[in-house]
């Protein structure tokens, strides 16, 4: 029987966070990098649901937590992903938007 993340509780959430990691300790280990990529997706939107999304507003912009010199403009929250753009150093920004859970946002910069 599968579950959404948004039906579990905190409790299962880091439960569920602590099987994906251990999953993609394994397949680092046999070497099956997309495998890892998958796992470690996962974690970042059933981390994204331990987040409340309300801490993030429209026009803000964060650092990325696994790509330093990106951040990301938030455009609209919906559920636990931030719609925006990725803005890289020479502060150009992308034109297309996208989804990136909200686990994925550092610090809001000023």
């Amino acid at each position: 029987m599968n579950f959404r993340y948004s039906d579990y509780s905190i409790e299962q959430l880091h439960r569920e966070i602590g099987n994906l990691k251990e999953k993609a300790q394994k397949a680092e280990q046999l070497g099956n990098v997309s495998e890892v990529q998958i796992y470690e997706r996962k974690m970042q939107v059933a981390l994204a649901y331990t987040i409340n999304p309300d801490d993030f507003k429209k026009g803000e912009i964060y650092q990325l937590k696994m790509e330093p010199g990106y951040t990301f403009k938030i455009d609209y929250i919906n559920g636990v992903f931030a719609w925006g753009y990725r803005i890289n150093l020479l502060e150009e920004v992308r034109e297309e938007i996208e989804a990136l859970p909200i686990s994925l946002l550092g610090k809001k910069l000023a």
